[in-house]
């Protein structure tokens, strides 16, 4: 009741168009959620996202929802989720993208879902991180439990946009550590991030992982851009 009252006064707006959403549409109205630009990364393990980790490290499948580019709808809901205190964008995101993934048959092999954390004194500032809700949204979809405690950030780190792939790997390397090896041992691990651009941030979370003896690593992400926007060699 007080939801609809709300409403009435305040109105919610589609987060691209600015349209007024009507009682059925969530963040976006059903014109420009159905014009989303998706990807169809999670049909093929040879795909160009992918191919930014060859020769890195060992990783069984890579994904992301859709393409992020400035002013496009994917970063207008990216942003709106870390910047603008709207966590449960990254769950309803994460929720049709596992509708989507659990009809893939690699998804049946998959043991748990780990965000990538934020740092303690950013998750102070934020109140949240974006990447667990978009971890529980899959979990809930997948039926697959989503962990928290198993990664965490020991480091604080300078912001990664901008930087380069080398610059970026400099900034975040060592910055993650495997608290409970048990809970990653002989897992097959999705590792999940709001947008991968370089891929050094995952990077840097799939090392020690796979250290701590996970099986495999898998990756998924809202967006990622374009390579002509996200190598920056």
């Amino acid at each position: 009741m007080w939801q609809s009252l709300i409403d009435l006064f305040f109105p919610p707006y589609c987060l691209d168009c600015s349209q007024v959403l009507v009682t059925s549409e969530q963040w976006l109205c059903t014109g420009c959620w159905v014009a989303l630009p998706q990807t169809d990364y999670h049909l093929t393990d040879d795909n160009s996202l992918a191919r930014k980790f060859h020769g890195r490290f060992p990783v069984a499948h890579v994904m992301a929802f859709g393409t992020y580019s400035d002013g496009n709808a994917v970063q207008k809901l990216v942003h709106q989720l870390k910047y603008y205190n709207k966590p449960r964008i990254g769950e309803t995101l994460g929720r049709h993208y596992g509708l989507i993934l659990r009809d893939m048959e690699w998804s049946k092999h998959l043991d748990v879902i780990i965000p990538v954390p934020l740092h303690k004194s950013k998750l102070r500032k934020r109140g949240y991180n974006q990447s667990d809700g978009f971890a529980k949204g899959l979990s809930i979809s997948l039926s697959i439990p989503w962990e928290t405690g198993a990664l965490s950030r020991i480091r604080k780190t300078k912001p990664q946009v901008s930087k380069g792939r080398r610059a970026r790997l400099v900034n975040i390397e060592g910055a993650f550590e495997v608290t409970d090896p048990q809970r990653v041992q002989n897992k097959h691990i999705l590792l999940v991030d709001d947008v991968i651009t370089t891929g050094a941030t995952m990077e840097a979370c799939a090392l020690p992982l796979l250290a701590a003896g996970a099986k495999a690593i898998s990756l998924a992400a809202i967006g990622t851009g374009h390579q002509s926007y996200s190598e920056f060699y």
